[in-house]
């Protein structure tokens, strides 16, 4: 009797040893993560344009990081995930004006969450807000995400669950032809 190799979790790699076992479980169950994930977030946000992207980005800044610099940008972009490995990206650009240095802020946030629950998207948000603040992944990053959100490590063990889900062949939730059959 031959045992399969283990389920790939790149998403997960750095989660223990046992709760990487548990997703595995998981994973395998037909319609598992789905469904797990589905009973915890049911409904996909609403904010599918930029704009409303903006706002709602721009809400939290102010709700939070009021004398953080202001958000020049914020749009779900295609390329993200693809091009750099990441859900999103805060990009600081100095600009010259007159005799004057400006800084722009920048928040790029992958397509694949313009259809995803509002969970997911805030915990993204937050995590690229930080960034206004604090530029390396360290405590005090994180002190600030959880401050923002504080449910942020559940919020991101979701998004990496769901990613594994993905890439692992599992069907997209909550976009178009996601969910069905609920």
């Amino acid at each position: 009797m031959s045992t399969s190799p283990p389920i790939p979790l790149p998403y997960l790699a750095a989660y223990p040893a046992g709760l990487q076992e548990q997703v595995r479980g998981l994973m395998a169950k037909p319609h598992g993560v789905r469904d797990w994930l589905l009973r915890r977030h049911p409904e996909p946000h609403q904010l599918r344009t930029d704009k409303a992207l903006y706002g709602y980005v721009d809400n939290l800044k102010n709700d939070h990081l009021r004398k953080a610099g202001t958000i020049h940008k914020v749009v779900y972009d295609n390329k993200v995930h693809i091009v750099r490995n990441a859900l999103g990206t805060h990009t600081r650009r100095t600009v010259v004006q007159g005799s004057r240095l400006n800084a722009r802020h920048e928040i790029r946030i992958a397509a694949l969450f313009r259809q995803a629950p509002e969970a997911f998207l805030r915990m993204i948000a937050v995590h690229e807000l930080a960034h206004l603040r604090e530029m390396d992944h360290d405590k005090a990053f994180y002190s600030l995400c959880t401050y923002m959100e504080p449910d942020y490590h559940q919020h991101e063990f979701e998004v990496r669950l769901y990613l594994s889900h993905v890439e692992a062949g599992g069907e997209r939730l909550w976009g178009a032809g996601g969910g069905e059959g609920r």
